[in-house]
């Protein structure tokens, strides 16, 4: 019997979790992440709702408020490709132009918080949740770029960081925490292993807990549940495949060439130490053969001159046998 288990909340955000009623729990998720009390205005769209069907586009987009009562779009996204990081930016970007209308100042644009939770590899790094946002530093200086009092105050303008978009990304499958200490471990327990606390105080999962038990559903239910997540599964581990023999097929590749241009090397640099070899022995030959030849003009003359044979030897460093022979 299951016991303890919950839905698993990628599964359950897209298909469940669609009336008001169930909105505490994306609210705890994401009051838990941006460290602030989240109040869910509406659900914007979901991946049934997409413009097209060749629309890069497959999240649960949420309108919510902070504490000081701003809006606030939230993305909370799934799943799962190569060009991960690409596709969050678009998703930002089409979140920000979708709830622009026309003719609309920039100074309506609002700030983004893109939540991204990844059920699968990506990237290398020992966290499991990793949070950043744009600065503008300077280039020489490292001093961050701020407004002047007249921009803040006379023109109210807003600063960079309440409007250039926040990411986060929660890699699930690198949490590996037994023993769980605060909310966010919690969560991230929950979202790794389905568990959930029963004494938990973390906001949101006394609801999960109410709302996604899986012993609530029915037979049909969890039978589809169970295909769905197999197939999650099934794709992870396709792509996983795919990666691993990608980057084997690289290294192959890349011994291959370092082959090829290690004995190409090679070559070039044997033929320049054997020209450099040859040039230094054919010099060293030419100049002995030249001592030589100036040995034998020079034991002639003196032969020439009535010197005996033994001094012209001396005198030359010929033989004696190759001064009798001249």
């Amino acid at each position: 019997m299951i016991k303890n288990r919950y839905i698993r909340f990628d599964w359950a955000a897209k298909y469940m979790l669609r009336n008001k009623a169930d909105f505490a729990i994306f609210e705890g998720l994401i009051s838990v992440l941006v460290n602030e009390k989240v109040t869910i205005v509406e659900l914007l769209d979901t991946e049934s709702n997409q413009e097209s069907r060749n629309d890069k586009y497959n999240r649960v987009d949420i309108k919510a408020k902070n504490s000081k009562g701003e809006i606030i779009l939230v993305e909370i996204q799934q799943t799962r490709e190569y060009d991960y990081l690409q596709r969050m930016i678009y998703g930002v970007a089409k979140t920000i132009t979708e709830h622009m209308n026309s003719g609309d100042a920039y100074r309506n644009v609002k700030k983004v918080f893109s939540i991204n939770i990844i059920y699968f590899n990506m990237g290398q790094g020992e966290d499991y949740l990793y949070h950043g946002q744009t600065t503008l530093k300077g280039v020489h200086t490292n001093d961050s770029l701020e407004l002047t009092d007249y921009e803040r105050d006379d023109l109210q303008v807003v600063p960079p960081e309440q409007v250039f978009p926040e990411y986060y990304v929660i890699r699930v499958n690198v949490f590996d925490k037994e023993t769980v200490n605060g909310w966010l471990e919690e969560w991230m327990d929950y979202l790794k292993n389905e568990r959930i606390n029963p004494d938990t105080t973390a906001p949101g999962l006394q609801e999960a807990r109410k709302r996604l038990d899986l012993l609530r559903m029915t037979d049909a239910e969890r039978r589809r549940y169970e295909h769905d997540i197999d197939t999650l599964v099934r794709d992870t581990d396709v792509m996983r495949t795919q990666l691993l023999e990608a980057e084997i097929k690289g290294r192959k590749q890349g011994m291959a060439e370092g082959l090829a241009e290690g004995r190409e090397k090679g070559l070039a640099e044997g033929r320049e130490k054997g020209l450099a070899e040859g040039r230094e022995k054919g010099l060293a030959e030419g100049r002995a053969e030249g001592e030589t030849r100036k040995a034998l003009e020079s034991a002639r003359s003196m032969k020439a001159d009535g010197m005996p044979i033994e001094l012209i030897a001396k005198y030359t460093g010929l033989s004696m046998e190759d001064v009798e022979s001249l």
